[in-house]
This record gives structure tokens, sequence and C-alpha cells, in this order.
């Protein structure tokens, strides 16, 4: 009875930090602890168990390694609490019900993925798009990772690299004709998206076509609207959070657009990513007469970053890397894991950046993802797939040797948990693929050059 009075008291302890979750459709609602406890229970019936306790039991481990990983105040994801739930069936030799788990969430996925076709977006994910991008690599037979592997063999790849970027620009001018078809009444064509989804190329190109076709536009950086460092938000571990649209100064982005949209001049601000300061009214910018404003944000479909503007002057492009790529065991790669390795290697060439580090911080940027970003995808009057069907060969030649000491410095750090199931998740991946080493067959003004260098584009 004292030992369970005090794994009580431990778990009310713990369990106390943990007040929210992150729901897969970005909704956050009161953590449920019977939730990870039924899910946990599913998976022993599975495997021929009947032991209630048991699932009790790995329940508080779950509770009590959230509890070390988290401080208060903390909002983990529905992602996040599952990893959690495999790391402690796995740790505690539970294999046959860790594998049962798996399967419990491997199935539950597949049912959100398989609704009515008619519906476009449900839990925020457009399962039309996801289909259209399947069908399109059965049909480019690269829809697994053994198949995408044995065209880098057979040489194929060189093929696959061209029509991916043609599917590309298809895209891209599907979109300009649909601004072109309202060039009368848009003002603003917001391009919108996760890091690392490729906006700022995808921005850059949607601009070259609507140059051809006469409409004049112009590019506002809203990189230089970030806060000073010291005004900017902190997450609960205290460090600066850049994921937040909030790290934005949105009412003098908002009082920027309402002149803009009535042909005034603003000076805008510079940020200095080195010192973190920026300067106020640095330089003139304006829109001439017929001209259509251009941004790439990652919080674009928020709301407040430009409510200034009515909904009738914008238009509003929602860009995901929706990689449709089956692993080994079934599983489709991960969209984040992808933009991951983008983000991964763009950060290593471009800004000195540790590519362990960028696996370490992006536990926040998928947190801000699923709060700020993913719910608003509805509102999008187009989404865009961004995804490079050949891109993990080439991700590998540039990344894969980092990964061994990447999961060796995360695997003890018990606030790093996330990273390091990431990481071995990843490093995992790469090692089913084929290294792709002569990527000089990629185009100097694809989107894989935003990542990787070499691009036509200054960016």
């Amino acid at each position: 009875m004292a030992k369970q009075q005090s794994l009580f008291r431990e778990e009310q302890i713990e369990s106390y930090k943990i007040r929210q979750i992150i729901k897969r459709n970005g909704a956050i609602v009161p953590f449920d602890r019977e939730r990870i406890e039924n899910s946990i229970f599913k998976a022993v019936l599975a495997v021929g168990g009947r032991n209630r306790e048991l699932a009790q039991e790995l329940t508080r481990k779950v509770i009590a390694l959230m509890g070390e990983l988290y401080p208060l105040g903390a909002t983990p994801s529905v992602e996040e609490i599952s990893d959690l739930t495999e790391k402690v069936l796995i740790e505690n030799a539970h294999f046959k019900t860790a594998k049962a788990y798996i399967l419990y969430r491997h199935e539950h996925s597949r049912i959100r993925e398989g609704r009515e076709s008619f519906i476009i977006i449900e839990d925020n994910v457009p399962y039309k798009n996801l289909l259209k991008v399947f069908s399109w690599n059965v049909d480019h037979d690269c829809e697994t990772v053994k198949k995408l592997s044995d065209k880098v063999k057979n040489g194929g790849l060189k093929k696959l690299v061209a029509d991916s970027e043609a599917l590309y620009n298809c895209e891209i001018d599907a979109v300009a004709r649909k601004i072109i078809k309202n060039r009368d009444k848009i003002r603003i064509v917001i391009v919108a998206g996760p890091s690392s989804s490729g906006k700022t190329t995808t921005t850059i190109k949607i601009g070259e076509v609507l140059k051809k076709e006469g409409l004049s536009f112009s590019l506002m950086n809203l990189d230089n609207y970030f806060r000073n460092l010291n005004e900017h938000p902190r997450d609960e571990y205290g460090d600066y959070d850049f994921e937040t649209p909030f790290a934005l100064d949105l009412d003098l982005i908002n009082e920027h657009l309402k002149l803009l949209m009535k042909g005034k001049t603003v000076r805008s601000p510079k940020y200095n990513f080195k010192t973190g300061i920026r300067t106020l009214n640095d330089q003139e910018f304006c829109l001439k007469k017929g001209e259509i404003l251009l941004i790439d944000s990652l919080h674009g479909l928020y709301e407040g970053l430009s409510s200034a503007v009515p909904q009738e002057f914008k238009f509003k492009l929602y860009i995901e890397a929706m990689c449709q790529l089956k692993d080994k065991t079934g599983e489709f790669v991960r969209w984040a894991d992808l933009r991951m390795l983008r983000r991964m290697v763009r950060d290593s060439w471009h800004r000195g950046y540790d590519p362990g580090k960028t696996v370490g911080h992006w536990h926040y940027v998928r947190r801000s993802e699923m709060k700020y970003i993913v719910p608003f995808i509805k509102k999008a009057d187009h989404i865009f797939n961004s995804a490079l069907s050949y891109e993990l060969p080439v991700h590998k030649k540039h990344l894969f040797k980092y990964f061994p000491e990447i999961i060796k410095q995360y695997s003890d750090d018990p606030k790093k948990t996330d990273a390091f199931i990431r990481a071995k998740r990843v490093y995992g991946l790469l090692t089913e693929i084929e290294e792709f080493k002569d990527d000089i067959v990629v185009p100097h003004n694809s989107l894989m050059r935003e990542f990787i260098g070499g691009s036509s584009y200054k960016y």
C-alpha cells in the first residue's frame, strides 16, 4: 500500500508538469494519461496479455520520463508522447508489446490516411494531394526506398531528376495561372509553410512566371521584421523561440502592409542575424500601380500576420514536402524528417551550423508548426507539394556521415530524447537508401539547390 501511495504521489507530481498536449490537427487539449494507458493495454491484449496493471505501470514510467524531459508548463505533441511510449516499452524489454504498439500507431495512421476521397482536407491533411503524389511515384516506379535505390544503382536517377523537376515546374505554372486569372483583385500573394518546405525558391519561381505574363511584382522579406533578440519570446526552457509568429513584429508588418496597399511608401527595418538587432527605417519600399506583393513566411496563413489586408485581396499558397515514399517496413517517410534533412544540409554550408544542433533544435520547430502552421492549412487557396522524388539519395551524400556522432551525442541526454529518437529513425532510413554521388545533374535553378547549394538564385 505504501509503495502504491508513493507511486501515486510521484505520478501526481510528474503529470502536473504536463497540463496540455498538441494533437495531430494542431489543437491544444488537456493531457489525459488514460489515453496512454489504453493504447498500451490494447498492445498488451494484441500479444495475448490481460494484465491491466502492467499497462498502468508502464504508463507511470512514460509519465515519469515526461517529467524528466519537460519543464513545468511544456506542451508536447502527441507524436512526441507516442515516441516516448515506444522507448519505455523497448527499454523495459516488452518487445512484443512494443511491436504491437507500433502496429497500433500505424493502423491509426492508415485509417486517417484512408478517409473518403471526397474529403480534401481532414485533420489538416490534404488527402487528395497525397493520392496524386503517390500515384505519380507509382507511375515512375519510385514509391519505395528500395525502388529509389535501384534507380541509383542502375543509372535511372538522372531521368527521375528531370521528371521530378518537370512536375515541380508544372505545379508552379498551375499556381501562377490561378493568380493570373484573378489578377484584377489580388494584391498580395503569400507563400506559407513549415521550415525548409521550399518557400523561398517557390516564391521566386512564381514571380518569374508572373513576370513573363506581364504582371509586375515585388518581394517583401519578413525576416527583417524580427524583433530585437532581447525582445524575443522564450520557450519553456528559456531558449529564444524563433519559430513562433510572435518573434516577428506583427504590428509593424500590418502597419506597413496597410500603407503599401494604399500606394504609400514605407521604410522597412533591417535585421542583423549575427547581432540579433534590427535597424528601423532602413530602406524605402513601395508598390507601383498594379504591382503584386509577394511574401514568403512560415506563418503566412496565421491571421495575425496580415489581418490589415482584406481577405479578398490575398492569395494564400501552402507548401509542404509531401513525401509519399515507403520504407522497408511499409511506413511512409515522415515529411518533417525530409525537411529536417534539408535544413541540416543548408544550415551546415550556409550558416556554418553543426548538423547535430539542427537535430537537437528540431523539436522546437515541430512544436511551433503544430501550433501556428498546420491548423491553418484549410485557409489556403492552393496546396503545393515541394517534395522531389529523388531527394533522399542526395541527402545521404551530404549528411550520412554525421549521424553516428549525432546519435552518440544525444543518447545519454534525457532532455534530448526526442533528438535521439529522431536521429536514430532518420539514420535507419538513410542506411536503406543508396547514395547518389553525382548531384551535378540537379539543375542550378532547382528547389533542391536552395538546400544543397550551387543555386543560380540569390538567397
